[in-house]
């Protein structure tokens, strides 16, 4: 059976004076699919993404957004969208409640409000003012916004930053049910074990270009082989020829892997750095991500 097409971009162009921002930009996203977009401040994320939306207007390409050029929407192809974006302006005097309702009216066939409050956890806080909420009830609610209106396509901006760990677990969790549910979803995140919980299919953007396109596994494995990590104990010296592995404090090493257990066996012993946390697997997500993005990086990989 052949796959519904939510997102159709080929040939995507935008400038902003001289500056391309998006270039020769091509993807596809399936009804149904979990779609994260990643990139660098400046990649062109945000632009292909508000072109999409129907902020921006594209200067070249084709762009179909539910069958529709967004540019040329209509309020019908509106009602079938949901937007939550990364800041957002609650009235912090309303309730829960009232919020919902309010956002639902604007629809023609809305989820019903005691329905759309369990799905994301709120069903305690209904008659609970928004500005008496903590971070991640009010990003609760900015969900439950943009799903009211039984979208087929959402869009996330950022859904988890600024939230504690908890809180953004729990939040995965009503963005899976929203997904078991049949709502597309196109996801721009900042952190890459987000991608990996979330994405069905990660896209990468590097200087207005899609750079790589596929599976969060597949991304991986293109990293290459084992990585060798071991999380670097406080004030611990470390020579230049292991410093330049370091990154966010962890030690990590790619490439044979004997020759690394043996270079940080050798340094550990020497420094007498207990070797509690070291691991030998494939790359993160992260991983993959850097080693795409570094500046020597040229040639395109569109999966």
């Amino acid at each position: 059976m052949t796959a519904i097409t939510a997102i159709d971009v080929r040939g995507l162009t935008k400038r902003f004076g001289p500056v391309t921002a998006v270039h020769d930009v091509g993807f596809q996203v399936e009804a149904g699919a979990v779609v994260a977009v990643l990139g660098q401040n400046g990649a062109g994320k945000t632009t292909t993404i508000e072109i999409l939306e129907g902020f921006q207007r594209a200067d070249g390409g084709h762009v179909r957004v539910l069958g529709t050029d967004p540019a040329q929407a209509d309020r019908r192809w509106r009602s079938r969208i949901g937007l939550v974006l990364q800041s957002t302006s609650l009235d912090p005097q309303v309730t829960v409640l009232e919020a919902v309702e309010l956002h639902a009216a604007l629809y023609p066939n809305p989820r019903p409000v005691d329905e759309m409050l369990a799905v994301v956890g709120l069903t305690d806080d209904a008659d609970t003012r928004i500005g008496v909420l903590s971070g991640g009830r009010q990003r609760r609610v900015d969900l439950a916004l943009g799903m009211v209106g039984r979208p087929d396509l959402l869009f996330l901006d950022e859904p988890t930053t600024g939230l504690d760990p908890q809180a953004r677990r729990s939040l995965w969790a009503a963005i899976r049910e929203l997904n078991r549910s049949g709502t597309t979803i196109l996801l721009t995140t900042h952190y890459l074990d987000e991608a990996q919980q979330l994405a069905d299919r990660v896209i990468v953007m590097s200087e207005g270009r899609v750079i790589a396109d596929a599976t969060p596994d597949q991304l991986r494995a293109r990293a290459g082989g084992a990585a060798v990590r071991f999380p670097l104990p406080p004030s611990v010296s470390v020579p230049p020829a292991l410093a330049r592995h370091v990154q966010d404090g962890v030690l990590v090493m790619r490439g044979d892997v004997g020759e690394a257990l043996a270079a940080i066996v050798g340094w550990a012993r020497a420094q007498g750095v207990d070797l509690q946390g070291l691991e030998v697997g494939a790359p993160s997500l992260e991983e993959a991500y850097l080693a795409l993005t570094e500046p020597d990086h040229e040639q395109a990989d569109h999966g």
